[in-house]
């Protein structure tokens, strides 16, 4: 396998998927197939991971099902009641992009911990291997964010990968409790300075670098969020997304 020779991830806000008129299916949207054109490959192998659903077999169906005419190979990993595949970090290094669920972000860290799956993302990562993923599936690559993981009411979460040294606000647009908590937590040193983006808007990094937002929504937009140097304060610059086409 021939790959690009970058460790790319794709923090997607939100709109990962689109309704279809066909009940109850969804189709990818353009933001997929972004994360997909960034392995290079002709027919990308795509690793599908709804850890943070507890393995919900509804929702992996409907991922499945989304991709039925695109030209990708799909398989899946699952932890519930074990380890689908026999060995859980080779089947990660045999993918191109690996593609993560929303859900709860704080069992999903756990989870993978324990099954050794923290070093193996790593080890992908840096072997070219594309890690994206929606809210839980965005947050988990950085330090942390703000998740209702354990409950209605938000709260910092700084258990992440951290394979990004940033924080991540997600849904940034559509969640009144979202911007003002990750103000406050980078302003308590809860969690570092960061990046956010709103429904439909996905943050590319290369390597550790933020190089570029993308979006399928005309209106949304990305945001940097640092320390302004004083006391209970942030800076929050608004980052213009490339908007794609397809």
């Amino acid at each position: 396998m021939t790959r690009l020779g970058q460790s790319h991830i794709l923090a997607i806000g939100g709109g990962s998927f689109r309704q279809t008129r066909r009940q109850g299916s969804l189709e990818p949207s353009g933001l997929l197939r972004y994360a997909l054109d960034l392995t290079g490959q002709d027919r990308p192998k795509l690793g599908l991971l709804a850890t943070a659903t507890g393995d919900d077999a509804d929702w992996l169906l409907k991922m499945y099902g989304a991709f039925h005419t695109w030209d990708v190979e799909v398989s899946h990993l699952a932890l519930f009641p074990m380890p689908s595949v026999e060995s859980p970090r080779d089947w990660l290094l045999e993918q191109d992009v690996i593609y993560v669920s929303g859900g709860s972000v704080a069992n999903l860290a756990v989870l993978w911990k324990l099954h050794g799956l923290d070093e193996a993302f790593e080890e992908a990562w840096r072997a070219g291997v594309v890690l994206s993923g929606q809210s839980a599936g965005a947050l988990c690559w950085h330090v942390g964010g703000n998740t209702d993981s354990f409950g209605p009411v938000l709260r910092p979460w700084a258990e992440g990968l951290a394979l990004l040294p940033y924080s991540c606000g997600v849904h940034y647009n559509s969640d009144p409790q979202r911007r003002a908590l990750l103000h406050e937590s980078i302003v308590s040193g809860e969690l570092p300075e960061g990046y956010a983006a709103d429904e439909g808007v996905a943050l590319h990094y290369v390597g550790r670098e933020f190089i570029q937002a993308v979006t399928v929504d005309p209106a949304g937009y990305a945001y940097k969020i640092e320390r302004d140097g004083a006391e209970g304060r942030v800076k929050e610059f608004r980052v213009e997304p490339r908007l794609l086409t397809t």
